[in-house]
């Protein structure tokens, strides 16, 4: 950390901060950079391409004055309600605020907001981490302020809140997961006294909007360990009240000597190590989600130890309702989660196996275009200690994976329709739409991902003949 005046002055070789000084100056506006991107800066952190500037004095005045002096066809956003302002300015974005001080209502983390000075907007922060604030007054040009010890927790790793945390989380009960996110995202612990309050304050909950919660949910499980977070959401008992199906997974059961794995640790591994190979946010929402049908469908059977028949059925059914909850997407989105979680145990049956032909193109075909993600939800999937369990399971899933190049290479089985439509079978027969038309497509599907037939329209027209007259068509 004791090098963070040359990250300073290094990050403040933008010709936008030397234009915001200036007009800073004429206007006579205190003023500053606060924030993540300050925080980021002295991490070493890839910044942020959004800035936030807080001066003494109008934000929206000092936004219209800049705009003026960068000569851009960029307009200036402006947001009365909240006495801000936002500048596009080549990638960055930058909003400008007055400092103010806010207070808050018992049922609503909407603060009523006035005008402050400098030391009332460090105190309406979240974090002594985020009090950090760099001075852009040409005097003081690129002098960091640091009124909470920001930069000593920061060298310490610990998340701690500027004022008495009670009063923090239970102005803006947000904090709390933003909290948690931040420890996950910056690999921070978070102070014993802020935890304890966070335990005390987390009914406070229920007065948040489930977009903001999901909001903070999607950027815990985009950090690079989600398990950091979601562990921490659990100790802190605010995950029951987002997510009760998970804590239903915590716990392990013992019945005549026989137990059965933690399902909820098993989760998080299984979230880390999908992590680890892709960046697509909802194939890892179905890696959180994929084991949650287990909870209701646990049964002891005394010949063969815990089961969990249907899981993946009914965890399927369980992500409509998480998602219905939390606000997330309710239109393909939503199928694609429910997909992954119903075929989760799919390949898995088949690496145990010896792989046939069959038993891949109904993979391939039920699974569509989601048969490389499955493929990465299920590799992520492999937990065990057992060194060699695991090189076993590993080797099976690249068998696997090749045999599934091969038959789609081969009999183009992905998203395919049987080359017979029902135009062709009413045409033939001359036969108007009934039953037996269905029943003539779902044998000749059958046949070709059975490899009865190749996926070809001659060898299809000669067995839905032969169909036909079995079930008493007539050809014309």
């Amino acid at each position: 950390m004791k090098s963070y005046s040359e990250k300073i002055f290094n990050a403040l070789d933008l010709d936008i901060f030397k234009i915001i000084s200036d007009t800073a100056d004429k206007l006579e506006f205190k003023t500053y950079i606060v924030g993540g991107f300050v925080r980021d800066i002295i991490l070493n952190r890839s910044v942020k391409k959004d800035i936030d500037i807080m001066c003494v004095g109008s934000g929206i005045d000092l936004a219209k004055a800049v705009q003026k002096k960068i000569n851009s066809s960029a307009k200036v956003n402006i947001f009365k309600r909240y006495g801000t302002a936002m500048i596009n300015y080549a990638d960055y974005q930058i909003e400008f605020v007055g400092s103010r001080k806010e207070s808050y209502s018992k049922d609503s983390r909407n603060p009523s907001v006035e005008s402050g000075d400098f030391m009332d907007d460090m105190l309406r922060r979240d974090f002594t981490i985020n009090t950090l604030a760099i001075s852009l007054n040409s005097k003081k040009y690129g002098e960091l302020v640091d009124t909470f010890g920001g930069l000593n927790d920061l060298e310490q790793k610990i998340i701690i809140t500027p004022l008495e945390p009670n009063k923090t989380f239970s102005d803006d009960p947000l904090r709390m997961l933003r909290a948690v996110r931040f420890a996950s995202q910056l690999n921070f612990n978070i102070d014993q006294n802020t935890k304890d309050s966070i335990i005390e304050n987390s009914h406070r909950l229920k007065i948040l909007s489930p977009e903001r919660i999901a909001d903070e949910i999607n950027k815990i499980l985009m950090c690079e360990n989600p398990s950091i977070g979601f562990k921490n959401l659990e100790k802190m008992k605010l995950l029951q009240d987002i997510i009760p199906e998970l804590i239903d997974l915590k716990g392990v059961e013992e019945v005549e000597g026989q137990t059965h794995k933690d399902n909820f640790y098993h989760t998080l591994e299984v979230v880390d190590n999908i992590s680890k190979n892709t960046s697509d946010i909802w194939l890892r929402w179905a890696a959180l989600l994929h084991d949650v049908g287990k909870a209701p469908t646990k049964k002891f059977d005394k010949k063969i130890g815990w089961t969990f028949h249907g899981h993946e059925y009914i965890g399927s059914k369980m992500v409509k309702k998480i998602f219905e909850r939390l606000n997330l997407p309710l239109n393909e989105t939503l199928k694609y989660v429910q997909k992954i979680v119903m075929m989760s145990s799919r390949p898995i049956v088949i690496s145990e196996d010896i792989v046939t032909d069959s038993a891949v193109r109904r993979l391939i075909y039920d699974a569509g275009n989601s048969i490389d993600d499955l493929l990465t939800l299920c590799e992520a999937d492999i937990t065990t200690k057992n060194i060699k369990k695991s090189v076993k399971y590993q080797n099976n899933f690249k068998v696997v994976r090749k045999k599934i190049r091969d038959v789609e290479e081969r009999d183009s089985i992905r998203n395919f329709q049987p080359p017979i439509t029902g135009e062709v079978i009413m045409k033939h027969f001359n036969i108007k739409p009934c039953k037996e038309i269905g029943i003539i497509k779902e044998k000749i599907k059958n046949a070709i991902l059975d490899g009865e037939i190749l996926n070809d329209y001659d060898e299809a027209l000669d067995l839905m003949i032969k169909i036909g007259k079995s079930i008493g068509l007539e050809d014309e």
